[in-house]
């Protein structure tokens, strides 16, 4: 493999696990906001923001922790086949099934920039009583949606190489 290929791997693979690796805390995130909603309904006010919040902290806990997944191997796969055959045959496999999802994070990708842009453009809000602006949120799914885009095509490589049993 060239030597841009790997570097662009080993990148890709840095800034995916750095991000996971702080994005994991973000379930304390939702469970703060969560506990707050929890109180203020029980002992004060309730409080407007809380469910947007904790939706918006999920949001981002999802999609930027989607990459950090991908490289793991930790996403869901039918391992009725799968788990007895070879590296070199599940590397074909991946290597064609990944060249879907990217397609589809391409497409989703495409949807999100357009709708970020709709978003800045006229100052979107979301119709409740808080009225929270929607292109914060927006801008990190595009974010989370390159970075698992960037990942599968990481992959696509790790799995070409595995094919032709070279090491990155």
């Amino acid at each position: 493999m060239p030597g841009i290929v790997r570097a662009y791997v080993r990148v890709v693979d840095a800034i995916n696990y750095r991000i996971g690796r702080l994005i994991m805390y973000g379930i304390f995130v939702m469970v703060g906001v969560l506990l707050w909603s929890s109180i203020s309904k029980t002992f004060f006010l309730p409080s407007l923001w809380t469910l947007e919040v904790a939706q918006f902290a999920m949001v981002a806990y999802y999609i930027l922790g989607g990459p950090y997944s991908i490289q793991l191997g930790a996403n869901v796969r039918m391992d009725l086949f799968y788990g007895n055959w070879s590296v070199r045959k599940k590397a074909w496999f991946d290597a064609f099934t990944v060249l879907f999802l990217i397609f589809f994070l391409t497409v989703l990708l495409y949807g999100a920039v357009e709708s970020t842009t709709y978003s800045i453009t006229y100052n979107e809000r979301n119709p409740t009583a808080w009225r929270p602006l929607l292109w914060p949120i927006k801008i990190i799914m595009c974010v989370g949606i390159l970075l698992m885009l960037l990942q599968a095509i990481a992959e696509f490589i790790k799995d070409v190489a595995r094919i032709r049993d070279i090491t990155l």
